[in-house]
């Protein structure tokens, strides 16, 4: 009979790979994506047909494969990237969700959506620019998002004829600086999404490359889902109190396991107000278990009534997070309005929503250099930099380092419900600023 601990491993390892394409304007992300798509047979003969007629009306002897994933009439007309592109595809040996993002700085906070859930992040650079802005941009973004590996794709060689000197410098630069960055892994790979070069199949023009394919990479790269090692939290999206003549008093708290496992039996610590209890059931699916893990979506029942309402949670008491009303944290600025110095917000954090105040703004992040600008005042949009905001109400917050699920957050503008910023609590790669706290003369002052 298998033990529940072997069960538990079973469910941690997956064969699911998350990961998002980045790069400048015509680097060609959405030509590898569709290379991607099509030479691991991904695409069904209605779609290739669909753009093979596509290609034809515009004058193209060849599919024209950016069009797999460029969906929207103006991409299209343009022949460029606007928004995020979603592609499910899998092969014998794994599945993948991809997320096709943007290659201009206006679009920059698109990339933060759709890395914001990925454990691979593949940034192509043209092979006659080399790296410019926008790549170091991207790969600050991918280093803010914890995303744990990087590929480097260097794409159109064959428009540098297949010259290693060429891939070598580039490779060698951008490594350089995103390990300034704390990216963990970088795998430099060169390619031609065009020619299909090192794509899906090796490429017999670059001979002087002994590494792995696009594909091969993404099939093999280690991707760790050990649930037991996070630290278990749950937040509360909604209390069920049926009172039926069947459940007189049952009092379930419902919502989806954000991190790490939670059983029966076990003390659990209800934040942010702190008091404790037993989980006395576990509901899933309408049946009682013993144990569940993230990212299942369940109702968990106490042994005492305390009162807990959406927002809450509930974590283990012997691991359970403190609670702050000064947040300190990275974000990356999304709107197209500024975000300034003591400026009303929301804050948004899993199911919590809290009235706050941007204390300050001690510095924005010049992406040229990896130097901080101090006390720029603002962040307007698609600028990357630290803020300090004081919160209305306690916040049970993990460093964003430990947990991208409970680490993250959103600002919103309380007036109509606008994204502003999406941040990452704790340290990052940005210098840690002293900070000082202003007086409020406006009347929010927690």
């Amino acid at each position: 009979m298998t033990s529940t601990t072997e069960q538990f491993a079973d469910v941690a390892a997956t064969t699911l790979l998350r990961f998002a394409t980045a790069g400048s304007v015509d680097d060609g992300k959405s030509t590898l994506v569709g290379r991607l798509l099509h030479d691991s047979k991904s695409v069904l003969t209605d779609q290739l047909e669909a753009v093979e007629a596509a290609s034809l009306k515009r004058g193209q002897e060849a599919p024209d494969l950016a069009l797999l994933t460029d969906g929207l009439r103006a991409e299209r007309e343009q022949g460029i990237t606007i928004d995020v592109a979603y592609r499910y595809f899998a092969t014998p040996r794994r599945r993948f969700i991809l997320a096709d993002t943007p290659g201009h700085v206006q679009y920059t906070r698109n990339m933060v959506t759709g890395a914001s859930t990925a454990e691979l992040a593949v940034v192509l650079v043209d092979a006659r620019n080399g790296v410019v802005e926008q790549t170091r941009r991207h790969a600050a973004v991918a280093a803010l998002l914890r995303v744990p590996h990087v590929v480097l794709a260097v794409n159109k060689m064959d428009l540098v004829d297949y010259r290693e000197p060429v891939f070598a410098a580039i490779a060698e630069e951008f490594t350089t600086y995103a390990s300034e960055l704390g990216v963990p892994e970088i795998t430099a790979i060169p390619i031609s999404a065009l020619a299909g070069d090192n794509v899906v199949e090796p490429s017999a023009n670059m001979d002087w490359y002994g590494g792995p394919t696009v594909l091969e990479h993404l099939e093999t790269v280690p991707v760790s889902h050990d649930l037991t090692a996070c630290h278990a939290r749950f937040p509360v999206q909604y209390v069920i109190r049926p009172q039926t003549a069947e459940h007189p008093d049952y009092r379930g708290y419902a919502g989806q396991i954000a991190a790490g496992a939670f059983r029966v039996g076990e003390p659990i610590t209800v934040l942010p107000s702190g008091k404790t209890s037993t989980i006395a059931g576990i509901d899933a699916l309408g049946e009682s278990v013993d144990i569940a893990w993230a990212p299942q979506s369940v109702t968990i029942r106490l042994a005492d009534d305390i009162d807990i309402s959406r927002g809450d949670l509930l974590a283990p008491s012997g691991d359970a997070p403190a609670t702050t009303q000064d947040i300190e944290a990275t974000v990356c600025h999304v709107a197209d309005r500024a975000l300034a110095v003591g400026q009303r917000v929301l804050l948004k954090h899993t199911t919590r929503t809290v009235k706050a105040i941007v204390r300050e703004i001690p510095s924005r992040l010049t992406l040229d250099d990896l130097s901080q600008h101090p006390n720029p005042g603002q962040l307007v949009a698609n600028d990357i930099g630290r803020v300090v905001v004081r919160t209305a109400e306690p916040l049970a917050l993990d460093a964003y380092a430990d947990s991208r699920r409970t680490g993250s957050f959103l600002l919103i503008d309380p007036a109509d419900g606008t994204t502003l910023a999406a941040g990452m609590a704790g340290e990052s790669f940005a210098s840690r600023a002293e900070t000082t706290v202003q007086a409020d003369e406006e009347g929010w002052d927690f």
